[in-house]
């Protein structure tokens, strides 16, 4: 895998995404992510998963400007995966930690809310949370329900309304992250963790676990045709694509 290492230690694993230097998600991230987890899963030898970044991005979120090259049949394929692999990882029954040692916008945002637990650098120029509204892109039902399962319904519907990026103190405050502390302590405060984690019996945890989760999950579309459709659609509508190459451009320019 090109993007996406995987160390492991005693008896859990650390994935970490490194992708150019801001961690910027393209279609090759997000295959080698769902294999890295389809492995992990699969592999008795691993009790749980630790996902973290570089320093100070864990993930800046989509590649806009890869992603705008893409052809329909292209993008198509990527929204597929894109939608698949945050189902998938929001179904791993095993302990998942997000160690977010930086920046965690729009796509960072989903792979972090699929975890069990979240730490997060300290930083004022640290943001996590869904903004796609505010880049015109199209979010879809299952994201609504898993923010809404951390945040509360109340909280989800105003912050994806108005894009809001939420400052790490703001995150800790809404349940977006359950812990701050300074960048280099993100990873050792993770595995820590995990190590708490891992003493449980690892049935019980695992049926703790999807007990918890199952009103999310049991209202998850594992076939979401129609969200699929509509994000397409308005993807290539000229006034969102308009909007869109200006963003680009304006990114290109740094």
């Amino acid at each position: 895998m090109q993007t996406v290492h995987i160390e492991r230690k005693h008896n859990y694993a650390i994935v970490k995404l490194n992708r150019g230097k801001v961690n910027a998600i393209n279609h090759q991230m997000t295959k080698e992510i769902r294999q890295a987890f389809t492995d992990l899963e699969g592999d008795d030898s691993v009790k749980g998963v630790i996902i973290t970044g570089i320093p100070h991005f864990f993930s800046a979120g989509l590649d806009v400007i890869e992603l705008f090259s893409y052809d329909e049949l292209k993008m198509k394929e990527f929204f597929n995966d894109f939608g698949g692999m945050y189902i998938q990882l929001a179904k791993f029954t095993k302990p998942m930690i997000s160690a977010i040692t930086g920046h965690s916008p729009a796509g960072g945002c989903v792979i972090a809310i699929t975890s069990d637990y979240r730490i997060m650098a300290e930083g004022e120029k640290y943001t996590i949370g869904l903004n796609e509204v505010a880049v015109n892109i199209q979010i879809s039902s299952n994201l609504i329900r898993g923010y809404a399962f951390w945040l509360g319904e109340g909280l989800a519907n105003q912050y994806l309304l108005d894009g809001k990026l939420l400052n790490t103190k703001e995150a800790l405050n809404s349940s977006l992250v359950n812990e701050v502390c300074v960048l280099d302590e993100v990873l050792p405060k993770a595995e820590a963790k995990m190590k708490q984690y891992l003493r449980a019996d690892e049935e019980i945890f695992k049926n703790t676990k999807y007990k918890l989760r199952k009103p999310w999950l049991d209202c998850m579309e594992t076939d979401p045709t129609v969200d699929l459709e509509q994000a397409i659609a308005l993807w290539w509508k000229p006034e969102i694509r308009a909007k869109m190459k200006a963003f680009v451009d304006s990114l290109q320019k740094k």
